[in-house]
């Protein structure tokens, strides 16, 4: 599994907030709620995306902007609205002066607006929680980018009214699917401003050995059993990968375990123990050792944080 990959095969997208949107002009919404990974997707007009500290973006008809919280921003018909509506953390809307819009603004099942036939139609989906695998990704990420969406953005838009049986996970999948389809062709524009690890993938050697830890982190690797398998020296290797990634290959072991354990300890069932084996330590204790001394806590006070 590689890195981009594993965005979405860590905590996946559960319960996340979505919502349609249909609005007619002017209007103007200020952001700050605060969440770790939101997605704007405009099905219909335009909108314009206004970060406090960068140049205004604007989002036609099919495409998609992803922004990477927390910081605030501001999206309006209009680049030089001041902000009509405020949404606060938990998804809450109000006015500025703190009127909430809750009722007000309901047009029905995860719709909301200004008026039921308005000329503009966004969809906004909001990951709450940023899962540890996708760290590194995420860091990786401009705080802003927009990219062509469709025809995700059409099967997202058809389902997000309907109030089906199962219909929460239908969303949260389509939400994922979404996310990663703009986040692949973002990166493939953009090949040059992508971080080492990512570029390194491709390399004939490097990227073998990091799929290699990847695929099967429970392995008991060594540089030189990555080397063998890649064909190389166990010095080629070493040189390679650090000049390639930006570290040693047993300290990206190291950072790809931990961040694999902080994500499977997420869940309700999962034993220190279990996770413990799933990543390649020994031990409970091993694992608690590595984890506290990278992280700074012990794996049973990150669960509970």
């Amino acid at each position: 599994m590689d890195h981009l990959a594993a965005l979405l095969d860590g905590p996946r997208a559960r319960g996340a907030f979505l919502l349609r949107s249909i609005l007619h002009p002017p209007w103007s919404l200020r952001i700050q709620d605060e969440a770790p990974l939101s997605l704007i997707a405009q099905v219909r007009g335009e909108s314009w995306i206004v970060p406090d500290d960068a140049e205004p973006v604007r989002l036609a008809p099919g495409e998609v902007a992803i922004s990477r919280g927390p910081e605030p921003y501001t999206v309006a018909s209009d680049p030089g609205l001041a902000p009509q509506i405020v949404i606060h953390p938990g998804q809450r809307c109000a006015t500025p002066d703190g009127r909430s819009l809750h009722d007000e603004m309901d047009l029905g099942v995860r719709t909301w607006g200004n008026d039921p036939a308005g000329s503009t139609v966004v969809l906004t989906g909001t990951y709450n929680l940023e899962g540890e695998v996708s760290r590194r990704l995420l860091e990786a990420l401009p705080p802003l980018l927009t990219q062509p969406g469709d025809p995700v953005i059409s099967l997202l838009g058809a389902e997000i009214a309907r109030d089906e049986p199962g219909q929460e996970a239908v969303l949260d999948r389509l939400l994922d699917l979404l996310l990663i389809t703009v986040l692949r062709s973002w990166f493939a524009a953009h090949a040059s401003r992508a971080p080492g690890w990512y570029r390194a993938m491709g390399d004939p050697v490097v990227g073998r050995a990091m799929r290699l830890m990847q695929h099967n982190p429970a392995h008991p690797w060594t540089v030189a059993a990555l080397a063998s398998q890649a064909g190389v020296s166990r010095a080629s290797l070493a040189r390679r990968f650090t000049e390639l990634v930006g570290e040693p290959p047993m300290a990206f072991l190291t950072d790809w375990r931990l961040a694999l354990a902080a994500d499977l300890l997420r869940e309700p069932d999962a034993t220190i123990g279990s996770v413990a084996r799933k990543v390649g330590y020994g031990s409970p204790f091993a694992l608690s050792a590595a984890f506290k001394r990278v992280r700074g806590m012990s794996p049973q006070e990150y669960r509970a944080g």
